[in-house]
């Protein structure tokens, strides 16, 4: 239980650390409040699922110890951060008071989030440093395991939602054309950083 209570405490902090999928909850939610910032959270949330269950397999340890192999998925990931950016940049400012602003579809939001969890080869690394750190070896691993990708997963949508929350209270502070334009920037921005960052950053 002492470790589990740990473990809580670390994901907690790993997912509410600045990092691209925060800055696309905030920019969601600052644009289209929190319903329009749900398909992002939980495509990141089910991409837990995936990278968590992918350092469970040969493929996971593959990525983790052959350093080409995690080059090249962190490039990928580094493309698709700085297109995210790129996008965000060049979109049309959104005027975030006008009645006819409406969310892009949960379906493209998720699949948005699904991939920025899948590209970031850094999630992949910390399920498989960090998750063996709380695991008890005298009870059965399996039910551990799910228990501790489950916890994280709850995490991202209760941490991301407050984020997604808090930011559209915000949202009339970007009310303005140029309001509104400067936060796509922003974001835009932070996205190719992140981005370059990646692409930089050894292992």
């Amino acid at each position: 239980m002492e470790l589990y209570a740990m473990f809580v405490l670390v994901a907690a902090a790993a997912v509410a650390s600045p990092g691209p999928g925060v800055v696309m909850t905030l920019t969601n939610g600052l644009r289209f409040g929190w319903r329009g910032a749900i398909g992002g959270i939980l495509g990141i949330a089910a991409g837990v699922f995936a990278v968590a269950s992918l350092s469970a397999t040969g493929a996971g340890v593959i990525l983790a110890t052959s350093a080409r192999a995690f080059f090249v998925l962190k490039l990928l990931g580094a493309a698709y951060l700085v297109f995210l950016g790129v996008r965000l940049w060049r979109a049309p400012a959104i005027r975030l008071d006008a009645a006819d602003a409406h969310p892009a579809t949960f379906g493209r939001r998720f699949a948005e989030g699904l991939s920025l969890q899948l590209t970031n080869p850094k999630a992949l690394v910390f399920f498989l440093s960090v998750f063996p750190q709380f695991v008890d070896p005298a009870r059965a691993g399996a039910g551990q395991f799910a228990l501790l990708v489950t916890t994280y997963a709850a995490l991202v949508v209760t941490i991301h939602s407050l984020y997604a929350v808090l930011a559209g209270r915000a949202r009339g502070v970007f009310a303005s054309e140029a309001g509104s334009r400067a936060l796509q920037r922003a974001g835009g921005a932070a996205f190719v950083l992140f981005g370059a960052a990646l692409a930089t950053s050894r292992r």
